[in-house]
């Protein structure tokens, strides 16, 4: 090799900015968002919080897949509670400020859904009512 420290001194200038988010931020994602609970007081959703937290798209994307695809639109029961499947039909009933809930961890986590393309938020759907 005829340029072996360039070459060198490159990769390690280029290690340093690929990893400088990480080490910038001493690993540090800062603090957990909080989101705002059910103004009702609701303990209880369709699933536990943790399975919520970490799993919440793929049940959203498997209640979709059954009642658009399968035409399967039978409730689940949890505790005695009936929640239609459904983004608007079950999990909107209850947190109902999109802003308050949902956008707190999905900015976090830097994601962007797409579930809000088809669906409205609650506040969207009465003005939208209001205006028929």
């Amino acid at each position: 090799m005829y340029n072996k420290t360039m070459i060198v001194a490159g990769l390690v200038i280029f290690v340093l900015m690929v990893t400088f988010p990480v080490w910038y931020n001493r690993l540090d994602a800062g603090p957990l968002p909080k989101p705002e609970l059910p103004p009702g007081g609701e303990k209880e959703c369709v699933a536990s919080a943790s399975f919520m937290r970490d799993k919440h798209m793929q049940l959203l994307y498997e209640w979709r897949d059954d009642v658009l695809r399968n035409t399967d639109r039978v409730a689940v029961t949890v505790g005695g509670k009936e929640y239609r499947k459904g983004l608007q039909m079950a999990c909107m009933e209850c947190h109902s400020n999109k802003e308050k809930f949902c956008d707190t961890c999905h900015d976090y986590a830097a994601v962007t859904p797409d579930c809000w393309d088809c669906h409205l938020t609650p506040t969207e759907a009465a003005a939208k009512k209001e205006a028929h």
